[in-house]
């Protein structure tokens, strides 16, 4: 038996390798020159292999589209699994404070290692700068166009991961399956016309940003960058508001209160009460709240608040400038950056045309689909190669024909 995977990376290859088995050739068709790029890259290089295991219905909340979905595909394959897996294969791993799970080594190597080291011993056939122009099904299987002619395949499992425009999907146009057309989820917020941009660098542990106008809102820690805001909590906050930033054309208010632990009447009484027991003490040199000096400054000059004023003096217009600055400080946006490595897209394959249990198309027998090329996304903290892993891991499976 001849089964073809199409795509290189985390579920192609997880895919293929489960796929694997006496009397089967497996073979991975890669269109660039390199394997497992994302992998490589994510995380920062160190790759966020997964999350810290969780209830499944505490899962799914991590996925902005395709949470239902995964509900029948993590019964399955978890993460408590993909965790027992590497390590079996020799990759330790660990758990960060917020959930994250790194290879110990931090080195996104340590993974792809695991990964191509099993697909060798397994025999897997791997073909790189080999595109998939078109699939044709017929009574024998299927005939894959490809760069160096036409290859049989009695199955075919899709991982060719995201694309940002829908014609990268255009090697699926002689099938019945049709296209959510993609877009960006996981990006940052560009705000060219604010001040801000000028304090790039600084982060703060635990801000709450909101979309204006929406009920989406998100709770983390937040970066400042030459462009705009990044960091956890804006790209999870970007992920659930993919589909309203777009119809946006990615302008809104962003909302933020730059310490979660403190509600608006809570910032004026800590003012206050600081102002009488340290009256004579520079407000520009003693930060509250637990923020940057600069950013502090910042706050300051926004709220008319003099460099020289000391807390005693402050007035109660100075308090509810500050407190506005601190508990809703409103951001311009315009525009998104996306990172082009670790991009990650809403939208793909319908998951109605797929069944759960299987990852097999609902039209055609044979035919399994894994990875981002499904309209599934998640929020940053290893959501998304879980997804990968599990659906990839069910795939290959499936292709025995038996019941899992």
């Amino acid at each position: 038996m001849k089964i073809a995977v199409i795509g290189g990376g985390a579920a192609g290859f997880f895919a293929a390798i489960h796929a694997s088995g006496p009397g089967r050739t497996v073979e991975i068709f890669e269109k660039s020159p390199k394997l497992l790029s994302k992998v490589k890259v994510s995380g920062g290089g160190r790759c966020n292999v997964t999350h810290r295991p969780l209830e499944i219905s505490k899962l799914i909340k991590n996925y902005p589209r395709g949470g239902k979905f995964l509900k029948r595909v993590f019964h399955h394959f978890k993460s408590e699994d993909t965790i027992q897996w590497f390590e079996e294969r020799g990759v330790a791993l660990k758990e960060e404070a917020d959930g994250r799970v790194f290879p110990k080594s931090d080195q996104s190597q340590s993974i792809i290692n695991a990964l191509q080291t099993e697909a060798e011993k397994l025999k897997i056939k791997i073909s790189v700068s080999t595109g998939i122009r078109s699939i044709f099904t017929n009574a024998d299987g299927f005939d894959l166009e490809t760069d160096r002619g036409i290859i049989h395949a009695d199955a075919v499992i899709v991982a060719t991961g995201g694309h940002p425009k829908k014609d990268g999907y255009s090697f699926l146009s002689k099938l019945k399956h049709q296209l959510v057309s993609p877009i960006p989820s996981l990006f940052t917020f560009n705000t060219p016309q604010e001040t801000i941009r000028k304090l790039m660098g600084l982060s703060v542990p635990n801000a709450n940003v909101r979309l204006e106008g929406t009920k989406l809102s998100y709770q983390g820690p937040i970066l400042i960058t030459h462009w705009g805001i990044s960091g956890p909590a804006v790209l999870k906050l970007s992920a659930f508001g993919a589909d309203w930033m777009f119809e946006h054309d990615y302008k809104a208010s962003a909302i933020i209160n730059w310490n979660a632990n403190f509600k608006e009447d809570q910032y004026t009484n800590h003012l206050k009460e600081y102002s009488i027991k340290h009256p004579n003490r520079k407000v520009e040199n003693y930060p509250l709240f637990e923020l940057p000096s600069r950013l502090w400054i910042h706050f300051l000059q926004r709220s008319e608040i003099d460099e020289n004023l000391v807390y005693g003096n402050l007035s109660k217009k100075h308090i509810n400038k500050l407190v506005q600055n601190l508990f809703c400080y409103n951001l311009t946006v315009e525009g998104k950056t996306t990172f082009k490595e670790e991009f990650v897209t809403a939208g793909g394959l319908p998951l109605h045309e797929i069944n759960p249990d299987t990852m097999e198309s609902i039209y055609y027998p044979n035919l399994y689909f894994a990875g981002e090329v499904l309209d599934i996304d998640g929020i940053t903290g290893g959501f998304n190669f879980q997804a990968a892993w599990s659906t990839g891991f069910l795939a290959g499976k499936s292709t025995f024909k038996q019941k899992l």
